[in-house]
């Protein structure tokens, strides 16, 4: 049977923790690693339950904010209720239509590679969080998407872009994986998935993750640069990039 490659399994997971019945998610890499856990808190958490580095995060955020792969909405809904003008866009249907439910008024289904659609000179933010750095997918690609980001943003504007340090881990698996990736020909985190719900199964998607150094060498030539860096003592941090 031909597999449907537009199932929106990741869709279908964020409807079933927005009712309440299942906080499992079942991410399978393409190495046949699978990694499962409750995650529902994390996507429909309140501001009072995200993370300390989530929350200064924020304190980032001015204007005019476009929300990339907003999920189930939680960092459009807390920036919107501050006052902000947010546009929020994920590539799920049923991301979208729950972000809309939850009460962000501008919400649209559009893939990252579609951002070109905004005008010139319009956002302060560009807000990439929920590990939203991944979405770029490979270093050319986001060369090219940062270029396109450095155009739809104002001259004062920033990006706060949240990611995982691929290196900071023991785990033999991965480290395997990352010796994979460079065999042929791919960065250390590019990582292959795809997102598994009950019989439903997503398509697969590279999902880029960067060390600080590589995400600097990645940003030159794109307009934009390092400010910051928000970190914690695990992998995972957050960048605040501002234009060069």
């Amino acid at each position: 049977m031909k597999r449907n490659n537009n199932v929106d399994a990741y869709g279908r997971e964020l409807w079933a923790l927005y009712k309440g019945t299942t906080d499992e998610e079942i991410v399978e890499r393409d190495d046949r690693y699978v990694a499962s856990g409750g995650y529902g808190k994390t996507y429909l958490a309140a501001f009072k339950d995200w993370p300390p580095t989530d929350k200064k995060a924020m304190h980032y955020a001015k204007g005019r904010v476009l929300d990339i792969g907003c999920g189930a909405g939680r960092h459009a809904l807390y920036l919107q209720k501050k006052g902000h003008s947010v546009m929020a866009i994920d590539n799920s249907p049923l991301a979208v239509k729950i972000t809309k439910l939850r009460g962000v008024r501008n919400a649209k289904v559009l893939p990252i590679e579609k951002i070109n659609i905004f005008k010139k000179n319009y956002f302060d933010t560009i807000l990439m969080m929920g590990n939203n750095f991944g979405l770029f997918a490979n270093a050319r690609k986001a060369k090219r998407l940062l270029k396109i980001l450095n155009t739809i943003t104002l001259k004062d504007a920033v990006i706060i872009a949240q990611t995982n340090d691929p290196y900071k881990t023991k785990d033999k698996d991965h480290l395997a994986y990352h010796a994979f990736n460079r065999k042929r020909g791919r960065m250390s985190g590019q990582v292959r998935i795809r997102i598994r719900y009950g019989k439903l199964i997503g398509p697969w998607f590279d999902y880029l993750m960067v060390s600080r150094e590589e995400m600097k060498r990645i940003l030159k030539g794109t307009g934009w640069k390092v400010k910051k860096f928000l970190s914690t003592q695990e992998a995972q941090y957050v960048a605040i990039l501002k234009k060069a």
